[in-house]
């Protein structure tokens, strides 16, 4: 019996990405999905790859909000990707803060630019890193991906000036959605020259 092979994901930020970024948004009256990220799930799927939301809460560690809070908004988050036919895989957070309060104190690997949640869907959902994307709206997303060994890290800002380790930067999720295909065939044509040559 041959083993599935694993697939690839594209890990999105949250706060920036999917959501307009207010602060520390913890209430659904205040959550605002940014043009075209459902379109570009869309596009993701249609390239096979699982959707997997990986995203710092350093606003629960601090004790602006509780697990209980994002958990709700996270339902109800889940329940719009679902309705436009795009349902998340996974959604991954890291709640602790080195300036946290209580139990949520601490370095935590978990906590990007650490890949630490990355690597846990690697585990849990059979990602391929080797073939998987990132999004992200801050510079400790990129260092995530790189230090995941991903081998695209996008860079979602509308600052035309904006340095960046980022291996593209695009203003909105349409110019992602587009280049997402061209880089998924791309990889794909490398693919199948690497099985033919051998």
């Amino acid at each position: 019996m041959t083993e599935t092979p694993n697939s690839p994901a594209l890990f999105l930020d949250r706060d920036g990405v999917i959501n307009h970024d207010a602060g520390y948004i913890h209430r659904i009256a205040d959550f605002r999905f940014i043009d075209g990220i459902f379109d570009l799930c869309a596009t993701a799927r249609d390239l096979n790859y699982k959707l997997v939301v990986v995203t710092n809460q350093s606003g629960i560690g601090r004790g602006y909000y509780t697990e209980e809070d994002f958990h709700q908004l996270t339902a109800w988050m889940r329940e719009a990707f679902i309705a436009h036919d795009v349902p998340l895989d996974a959604v991954y957070y890291c709640p602790f803060h080195p300036d946290g309060i209580g139990q949520y104190r601490k370095t935590s690997q978990l906590r990007k630019p650490a890949p630490g949640m990355l690597l846990k869907a690697r585990d849990e959902l059979g990602i391929d890193l080797a073939t998987s994307v990132l999004i992200g709206d801050k510079e400790s997303d990129i260092e995530a991906a790189h230090n995941a060994k991903l081998p695209l890290a996008i860079r979602f800002s509308d600052k035309a000036d904006i340095r960046s380790k980022a291996d593209r930067i695009f203003s909105n999720h349409a110019q992602i959605a587009q280049f997402l295909t061209s880089f998924t065939k791309q990889q794909h044509s490398v693919c199948e020259r690497d099985v033919r040559s051998h």
